[in-house]
């Protein structure tokens, strides 16, 4: 990075080789194609920075990612479904700024890989029928709450809210949408209370500047593959994101 030696920013190589690559997949996974795969992108960076760090650097990245996902899907929400989602998902996103300083992330982030894997061998093992009912809304209201949560804590909240809305059996651009703007409100609530537990300093703002770029890149890429696949292999791509994330999330866990 050809910069001034007293820019605030992060100049290290080594943190932009692993980063732009997660902005990247973070973006693709926003527009929908490959859903859960964005839930890795502050684990691939923990590598390099600290998962708070991380967190904080990606939320510029993730506010440009949602007004892009918003102007594209617009007309493609469910909004019953976000009138129950959003609710349940702000009363997470106070705990998790309410207890961010007294939990460590990589327990957080290890509990949502297990929570993620034993969802997806339910699936596997005791798929549901086509006209089986979806999950109560009990139940959704604390998985959306838990995903409001593991996205304030790590930007982890695809798996737990995803867990609720796979068996709604949507299409690929109406789930795509439904999780688009529902994020996009989660993201937005996240500011004031990162700011207030003093994440948002300049030289993370610095750093998610140079990263900007390469936000529409990944969210062009996913909208157009989403728009062409069918809505099997749009579930199959789903359920493979959050696979490598449960896995990815309780690896960290185990072996930090």
């Amino acid at each position: 990075m050809f910069l001034p030696a007293d820019f605030p920013v992060i100049t290290d190589p080594s943190f932009y080789a692993v980063t732009i690559p997660a902005v990247l997949l973070l973006g693709v996974s926003k527009s929908g194609f490959g859903a859960g795969f964005g839930s890795l992108a502050v684990p691939m960076m923990a590598l390099v920075v600290s998962v708070p760090q991380a967190a904080a650097i990606l939320m510029p990245v993730l506010l440009l990612m949602d007004v892009l996902g918003m102007a594209v899907f617009r007309k493609d929400f469910d909004l019953k479904l976000l009138k129950f989602l959003i609710p349940c998902g702000l009363v997470g996103v106070v705990m998790g700024a309410l207890l961010f300083k007294l939990l460590d992330a990589h327990v957080v982030a290890g509990v949502v890989g297990v929570l993620t894997l034993v969802f997806l061998a339910q699936r596997l093992l005791f798929p549901s029928k086509a006209d089986s009912p979806p999950p109560p809304r009990w139940l959704g209201a604390i998985l959306t709450a838990t995903s409001g949560f593991t996205s304030f804590i790590a930007h982890a909240g695809g798996p737990p809210v995803n867990a609720y809305m796979i068996p709604q059996r949507l299409s690929p651009i109406r789930f795509t949408a439904t999780m688009a703007i529902f994020f996009s409100v989660i993201n937005l609530a996240k500011w004031i209370p990162y700011a207030w537990l003093g994440l948002l300093d300049w030289r993370n703002f610095a750093t998610s500047l140079l990263l900007l770029p390469f936000a529409p890149i990944g969210v062009w890429v996913g909208v157009k593959l989403a728009r062409r696949i069918s809505q099997v292999m749009f579930y199959r791509f789903l359920y493979a994101g959050m696979f490598l994330t449960g896995v990815k999330l309780l690896t960290d866990a185990l072996l930090r």
